[in-house]
């Protein structure tokens, strides 16, 4: 006789208790990112947070949305879960930070064929240190388990950010003028960006994939920087024109994205080098320097566009704060919105 016994959701492979596991393990990672605004607590269907109105004459949302690209696919095969929720809160709350706006609440999205408690947690873990970090609140999120779309242990993440600024202070590069200055930031490593590139390299040279522990292993899976809170900081004091967050595209191809027509970017090419592991990158590849420059930040992850008369202050803010800054350039008159290197 066939069997008549019904069929479960746990028989379709989603696991409905260990999501309710991760819920209840999650809510003190949650509760560390907490600031003013938050309304209710994580397990609704949506996340509330109560608009700072009474700060702002002309408050204008920002939001951005971003993952961590093929990076993850080292996070899985090295199995270090603890840092990529810092790079996916990085990739978003950086880009709305050029325009000026403070990161008010994240929201991140997590996909898996089967629900590990464990990875899920220390992956979650992560962006409750990057919210932390970027003084956003981890608002909600989302956990889909979803077999036959993923493989193994493999699982995807994006996430969303939503910042405010006020009208008038919107940044947007349209003040920027001839004789501007240029400073970049330095970055923690690759950041989010260039991994499949990476990936290439590492298999033509047969890298073993166990290589946590080396310096390799550490410089690639070193979580993307967060500069919020010192160039919210810098806002306070001065006067910045412009912003480029160096992500996919590197240098070459994001700086111009914040340049009016009629200016270009001349960086003193003696103020970048490369630091070590985009050397062996570099090396290792055989990689064309215009290549590095067009896929990688090659060190510098932020970019920022200063008054003459505010250089020194401005670099100095962003020292104080922790930051290494350094003047890389300065804003040139010329016919394409395009980065020259002298």
């Amino acid at each position: 006789m066939p069997d008549k016994t019904g069929l479960s959701y746990a028989d379709a492979g989603v696991n409905i208790d260990a999501g309710n596991e991760l819920v209840e393990r999650i809510k003190p990672m949650v509760a560390r990112t907490s600031r003013p605004g938050i309304l209710g607590g994580i397990g609704g269907f949506g996340g509330m947070f109560e608009l700072p109105v009474n700060q702002f004459e002309q408050p204008v949302m920002v939001s951005g949305t971003d993952g961590v690209g093929t990076k993850l696919r080292l996070a899985i095969d090295l199995n270090l879960h603890d840092t990529v929720g810092i790079d996916l809160v990085a990739m978003c709350v950086n880009d709305i930070l050029v325009c000026g706006a403070e990161p008010l609440w994240f929201l991140d999205y997590f996909a898996t064929g089967k629900l590990d408690v464990d990875q899920a947690s220390r992956v979650i873990g992560g962006i409750a240190e990057g919210c932390v970090q970027a003084g956003a609140a981890l608002l909600g999120g989302e956990t889909a388990e979803m077999p036959g779309m993923y493989e193994g242990d493999d699982y995807d993440l994006c996430g969303f950010a939503v910042g405010v600024v006020e009208k008038n202070r919107i940044i947007d590069g349209t003040q920027l003028q001839a004789g501007d200055q240029i400073i970049g930031i330095a970055a923690s490593g690759p950041h989010s960006n260039g991994y499949s590139l990476i990936r290439k390299v590492i298999e033509s040279h047969d890298i073993n994939m166990d290589f946590e522990g080396t310096t390799l292993g550490k410089a690639l899976m070193t979580p993307t920087r967060i500069y919020v809170k010192a160039i919210q900081s810098l806002l306070k004091t001065n006067n910045v024109k412009a912003m480029a967050h160096i992500t996919g595209g590197g240098l070459l191809e994001n700086i111009p994205r914040c340049l009016p027509d009629g200016l270009c970017a001349k960086l003193q090419s003696e103020q970048i080098t490369l630091p070590p592991i985009f050397e062996w990158l570099q090396n290792a590849g055989n990689i064309d320097l215009t290549e590095m420059r067009r896929t990688f930040n090659c060190g510098i992850g932020m970019v920022l566009m200063v008054p003459q008369a505010e250089l020194d202050s401005a670099l100095q803010s962003l020292q104080a704060s922790g930051e290494t800054a350094l003047h890389i350039g300065e804003i040139g008159s010329g016919d394409k919105n395009e980065v020259l290197f002298l």
